[in-house]
């Protein structure tokens, strides 16, 4: 163990009874080491017959950032004070762990969204700061109690109000979603649907169904991975599937736009706890990715049922038949199977986060041995309302002669119907100096001796729609771009 991790272990046995943050790099590194810290749970054990503070404010449209009016349990003239609305939807918006004691940025964006979206809504924020600013192994103790609370707060609610439950949608952010989770399982009768956005990972990774968020929570369960491997291998966010549907966008382990490089340069400088920043990026993004959802429900995103991220990445997946597609956020389409469905998608850096996927099949034969090749591959694709240049194809191994190689193309402008593909090949590595001559040579003689692409095949995973060009005979060698288009052989 090394000495500041041993140092930071006293410190949180002797200030075990703290109620208040008082070091970010504490907190920080609470976080980072959930599991780490399994052996001192029993001293924050809570007494299970003290129940976590929850408070429940009904938002307003016109105020989301406001707590004007708080629904209280057992008092029904809250209900009409608040203006509940038992025939519309119902919303519970569960925060998660808080370094400040605070309701993050993104709090008033949400409920902003959900009513833009739900104009006849209730949105409800679920208050547990007074527990959610404890050391993280104290917040993770009490989730439960909160959960139990929350779920009185349920039965209260359909019994005085007769709301049917599966109007009632439980959003739950990092800790916010396990909270969720024993809501849900606490409810006298099942919630409609509960939407994990990047639930915690450290102390719920392995652990039984009932002791984190699970398909048996609510009658649909869909989760947003958006940060399942952090820095130094470290998980902020849970990796295993714990959902009826579980989405990874970007793989689940990076999101385009947070500034990883910059993050690795500052804990070489100042040490570990100076990821904060990255872990915000990352974290929140599964956020943002739900409001964009709400927002721009005329461009919603798509993923795509998939065995791993890497065969995802091979452009091997974009299939929507029997259900193999669904919408990210929002709108997902409920499923309810008895193993989890784990999704992909790739997404931009801002909102919106749509992009478009292209799987491009390419069969390639040769008489030379092409598993030394190192090329520089690239497509261009042309259709009726833009073009999309130069997208890099990436090797995930080396080419074998007489073999169809998948590869998937990524692009943020929506270029309509494809009219034609440019496929581009670069040779890079010294192989090509010894050799290209020969090849150029036999080339120029008729004897080519080089790469032959046989065969190209484009999908669009947005339209399903197909193209394929039969090009045998069309040799790539060292720099040469091979053309497709509508109406080609």
């Amino acid at each position: 163990m090394r000495a500041w991790q041993l140092w930071f272990l006293c410190f949180v046995v002797l200030n075990a009874d703290a109620q208040k943050v008082t070091s970010l790099e504490e907190d920080l590194a609470d976080a980072a080491f959930g599991n780490f810290l399994d052996p001192l749970k029993d001293l924050f054990d809570e007494d299970e017959h003290h129940s976590a503070i929850a408070k429940f404010s009904l938002r307003n449209p016109s105020h989301p950032d406001d707590d004007l009016c708080y629904i209280v349990p057992g008092k029904p003239e809250t209900l009409a004070a608040c203006a509940f609305n038992s025939s519309s939807k119902t919303f519970l918006v569960i925060h998660g762990w808080t370094l400040s004691g605070m309701f993050e940025s993104w709090m008033p964006k949400l409920v902003s969204a959900l009513y833009e979206r739900e104009r006849t809504a209730n949105v409800v924020v679920v208050d547990w700061l007074s527990s959610a600013q404890n050391h993280y192994v104290v917040a993770v103790q009490k989730t439960k109690a909160v959960g139990r609370e929350i779920a009185r707060f349920i039965d209260w609610i359909e019994e005085t109000t007769n709301l049917p439950l599966d109007k009632l949608h439980l959003i739950g952010y990092s800790l916010g979603a396990h909270v969720a989770g024993f809501a849900g399982n606490h409810a006298s009768n099942k919630v409609g649907r509960i939407t994990g956005l990047d639930p915690a990972g450290p102390d719920f990774e392995g652990e039984h169904a009932h002791r984190r968020l699970s398909p048996d929570d609510a009658h649909f369960v869909d989760v947003l991975h958006t940060y399942t491997r952090g820095s130094l291998g470290l998980s902020i966010g849970i990796q295993q599937p714990i959902g009826h549907v579980d989405i990874y966008p970007n793989g689940g382990s990076f999101q385009p736009g947070c500034n990883m490089r910059g993050a690795l340069e500052k804990i070489a400088n100042f040490g570990i706890f100076a990821i904060n920043d990255a872990v915000k990026c990352e974290h929140e993004r599964s956020i943002h990715l739900f409001i964009d959802s709400l927002l721009n429900e005329q461009e919603p995103a798509k993923a795509y049922q998939c065995g791993s991220n890497d065969v995802f990445d091979r452009g091997m997946c974009l299939s929507c038949r029997k259900g193999r597609c669904n919408t990210v956020g929002y709108s997902t389409s409920q499923i309810r199977r008895p193993h989890s469905i784990q999704m992909y998608t790739k997404t931009r850096a801002s909102m919106p986060f749509r992009v478009y996927h292209y799987q491009l099949k390419i069969h390639f034969s040769s008489k030379v041995n092409m598993s030394e090749m190192e090329p520089s591959l690239t497509a261009s694709l042309y259709g009726t309302k833009g073009e999309a240049e130069n997208l890099e194809l990436k090797l995930k191994e080396r080419l074998e002669t007489n073999r169809t190689h998948s590869f998937l193309l990524v692009t943020e402008t929506d270029i309509g119907d494809l009219l034609m593909l440019k496929f581009k090949w670069t040779e890079t590595n010294s192989w090509s100096v010894s050799n290209l001559l020969k090849m150029v040579s036999s080339w120029w003689s008729g004897n080519a001796d080089g790469v032959e692409v046989h065969k190209i095949r484009i999908k669009s995973g947005e339209t399903q729609q197909k193209r394929f060009s039969l090009a045998k005979g069309v040799v790539c060698v060292w720099f040469y771009i091979c053309h497709w288009s509508e109406g080609g052989t």
